[in-house]
């Protein structure tokens, strides 16, 4: 992927910027990323004014636990997932009462892969308050490190965008 897809520290400013000024809060639900894209968020002063909290559901037990997502689910289709995602999504949003929420989960590496999800394969969902949702399907390359990095930034860019096209609507 070309950097232009991940966030940049600016552009993290200006994000939050908006959504100060706009009364709009976020949240995240972590699973690869372990954390890195809360992370991310609170490094920049002022973030408690935008960033709810977040929780790190590395475990698919956490992910049951602390977001409701069905058993059935995780056993269907797997904790890489869009379906996964999209309960994740629907969970942290209402337990953090955020306007728009960041959830992913993925393989980071560098084991862990198979043929159909290989490291490097992260599923990353964007959602509002309001049900509208994006979820995709990534494939990042480069070490662990990389990959959860590529995942954060991407996430946070693809939210950033989401937010300003909805903006007005």
């Amino acid at each position: 992927m070309k950097d232009l897809l991940y966030i940049t520290q600016e552009e993290l400013i200006e994000f939050q910027n908006l959504l100060r000024e706009n009364k709009k809060t976020i949240t995240t639900a972590e699973s690869c990323t372990g954390g890195l894209i809360a992370s991310l968020i609170t490094q920049i002063s002022g973030s408690s004014d935008i960033f709810n909290g977040a929780v790190i559901t590395y475990s698919n037990e956490i992910k049951s636990q602390e977001l409701k997502v069905k058993k059935e689910t995780l056993e269907k289709f797997g904790a890489v997932s869009k379906e996964v995602v999209e309960e994740m999504l629907d969970g942290v949003i209402n337990k953090f009462n955020a306007d728009f929420a960041i959830a992913v989960s993925g393989i980071a590496g560098p084991n862990g892969g198979t043929k159909n999800k290989p490291v490097g394969t992260v599923v990353i969902g964007i959602s509002s308050k309001e049900n509208k949702k994006e979820i995709e399907v990534c494939l990042f390359d480069g070490t662990r490190s990389e990959v959860q990095n590529k995942a954060a930034k991407y996430s946070l860019k693809k939210l950033f965008n989401f937010f300003q096209k909805n903006l007005d609507k």
